[in-house]
């Protein structure tokens, strides 16, 4: 499984975005699932606020299982909280954190983002770092 934040989530839908073709070639090298939690993909549809035929595309993505949505449970509060406030630096954001999150708790190492300044700074269970794609 491959972890997706909002970013890609975005610019995938958004021909205007400054990721887009760069994130539509990575998409068509993946072959492993797209998994997110709902933090990300609240960001995305908020994001693409002023497209509503993109959010809508999203939606469709969810469907058709083109991404795939993980659960988060009270279990994981802790973990997130913790996450925030060692990296409250940054800052990191709730969607960050619960991505790293479900990737310690998923044994998920891969994560799809255009925000590298933050991912190669995370480290999963404070000493692994995820392989960022693209």
């Amino acid at each position: 499984m491959v972890l997706i934040d909002a970013g890609p989530l975005v610019a995938l839908l958004d021909a205007d975005d400054q990721y887009h073709e760069r994130c539509v070639d990575c998409l068509k090298g993946l072959r492993e699932p797209l998994v997110t939690v709902w933090p990300p993909l609240v960001e995305a549809v908020y994001l693409l606020g002023d497209l509503p035929k993109a959010q809508e595309g999203l939606w469709e993505m969810l469907a058709r299982g083109a991404v795939r949505l993980l659960t988060l449970d009270l279990v994981d509060i802790p973990r997130i909280r913790e996450l925030m406030i060692k990296y409250a630096d940054r800052p990191m954001d709730l969607a960050d954190a619960a991505l790293v999150r479900v990737a310690e708790r998923e044994g998920i190492r891969r994560i799809f983002t255009v925000d590298r300044n933050d991912f190669t700074v995370y480290r999963l269970h404070g000493r692994m770092g995820l392989a960022i794609v693209p």
